[in-house]
Formats: C-alpha cells, sequence, structure tokens
C-alpha cells in the first residue's frame, strides 16, 4: 500500500476519535447542567431555617472530657426509660391480649 493511503486511514481513524470524545463530552455537560438545574430547584424546596446552623444539642461535648458522675447519671436515667418504655409496651400488650379474650 502506498504511504498516503496510511496516512489517510489515521487521519480517517483519528478525526472519528475527535468526533465521538466531543459528543462524549457534550453529553456530559448536558447531563451535569440538568443534574445542577434539578438540584437548584430541589434547594429552594427546601426549609432553610432548621439547617442553617447546628443546635446545641449536636455540637455537644465529648465524653472524654464529661464528668463521670455525669455520664453514669445519664446512663442510668437512658435505662429508666426503656425499662419503663418496655413496661408500657408490655401493659398495653396485656390490655389487648384481655380485650381479645372477652371478645369470645
Amino acid at each position: 500500500m502506498p504511504w498516503w493511503s496510511w496516512l489517510l486511514i489515521w487521519t480517517v481513524l483519528t478525526l472519528g476519535l475527535l468526533a465521538v470524545l466531543s459528543w462524549f463530552a457534550v453529553s456530559l455537560f448536558r447531563t451535569a447542567r440538568g443534574t445542577l438545574q434539578a438540584l437548584e430547584s430541589f434547594h429552594g424546596q427546601l426549609p432553610t431555617g432548621e439547617f442553617d446552623r447546628p443546635t446545641a444539642a449536636s455540637v455537644g461535648v465529648p465524653a472524654v472530657f464529661a464528668d463521670s458522675a455525669v455520664l453514669l447519671g445519664r446512663v442510668e436515667q437512658l435505662r429508666a426509660e426503656r425499662t419503663h418504655r418496655s413496661q408500657v409496651r408490655r401493659d398495653a400488650r396485656i390490655v389487648r391480649g384481655k380485650l381479645l379474650g372477652h371478645a369470645r
């Protein structure tokens, strides 16, 4: 094959590659632009008041620097709350069971 045919083949292949890459780039740009527009419209739907600054409860104090008596008190309080909730659920199940038993 003459030298100019190789030049013609590689020129066509290079131009084809550039065309495909530019098509991918335009497609990616349009997708990114659409995504950004969707995010902007979604941002307008979010409530702004509660997300602007962190609350005091979310910031907190690391447990490493807290007093151990305070932490133990908190643990006991959480255990008591959990016990109370489970007792309330148990009482509700017993009441439902008695009501179902009397319905027969």
